[in-house]
């Protein structure tokens, strides 16, 4: 059986499984899953090994308050507390397809317990006439309920194109907004819940170039100092013209922010992540 009539297999299991049983117990049954074949070989074998993640910065102040050692220092077979906690929730940031959460976790362990704004663009919908849709296993919300947990004080707030996905929480408030659309990004930035501006930012929308360039056009003078922008999801095939925006406009027009790229080695070409710190002062 080859690799992709394995995962087609997998995936069609997962939908007659879900039909069958509760959302809970299907869950329940995912995050066993995960467990088995995922978390508890990488955390007996990672100490012996690591992979790393291929990273190029951007700007004149490459590497100088070190966001691209960090990322190169992450070890990607080293299943963190992150990862536990995004895939109970039904989020594919630590499961199978990605390995963002090994990322997170070095970037944000040291804010979880402070009173942050964090904002999530693409909530995730099982709506097929949708483009962005996960199909009918996903889980819409799931990483905003994963921030939540992280963050324990922190106020947790998502945008998506399909309104029948909205939805709102304790901590949790969420939004419409089609990431295409200047007008519609420059409304949700307009609240009275977002316009002061968020601690960071992941854009998990539409995964296309136009889409997350123009949504990080609209959208990166709402972080606050000190915090972050993350892209994901970014295909090998755009890699190139992210190198190309990234040198010749964005370090350029803001040099108080870094500019990481960095590719996680996997079997998918969409394991990439861009991620943008706001320095708290300008470098030297």
């Amino acid at each position: 059986m080859t690799k992709l009539m394995r995962n087609r297999f997998i995936r069609s299991l997962g939908r007659r499984i879900k039909r069958r049983i509760s959302p809970k117990s299907f869950a329940f049954l995912r995050f066993l899953w995960y467990l088995v074949i995922f978390y508890f070989p990488c955390h007996a074998c990672f100490w012996m090994k690591g992979r790393k993640p291929l990273v190029f910065s951007f700007g004149s102040n490459k590497g100088a308050f070190n966001l691209a050692e960090q990322i190169r220092e992450v070890n990607l077979l080293a299943p963190t507390r992150t990862c536990l906690v995004m895939t109970w929730y039904g989020s594919d940031k630590g499961s199978f397809r990605h390995n963002y959460t090994m990322v997170y976790e070095s970037l944000f362990k040291k804010l979880m317990d402070q009173p942050l704004r964090i904002f999530e663009l693409g909530l995730g919908t099982n709506n097929e006439g949708v483009k962005s849709t996960m199909g009918t296993c996903g889980s819409p919300g799931a990483s905003l309920r994963g921030w939540r947990k992280l963050f324990s004080y922190a106020l947790v707030y998502g945008a998506d194109i399909d309104r029948s996905v909205l939805f709102e929480e304790e901590r949790i408030k969420t939004f419409y907004c089609d990431q295409l659309d200047p007008v519609a990004i420059k409304q949700l930035w307009a609240l009275k819940e977002l316009r002061d501006g968020v601690d960071i930012i992941i854009e998990d929308g539409l995964h296309t170039f136009e889409a997350n360039a123009a949504f990080l056009q609209g959208s990166l003078a709402y972080v606050n100092p000190g915090g972050y922008y993350v892209v994901e999801d970014i295909h090998n095939r755009f890699a190139e013209q992210w190198f190309e925006l990234l040198e010749a406009t964005y370090a350029k027009q803001h040099p108080t922010y870094e500019f990481v790229f960095a590719s996680l080695p996997s079997s998918h070409k969409d394991n990439n992540l861009l991620i943008i710190h706001k320095l708290t002062t300008a470098a030297n």
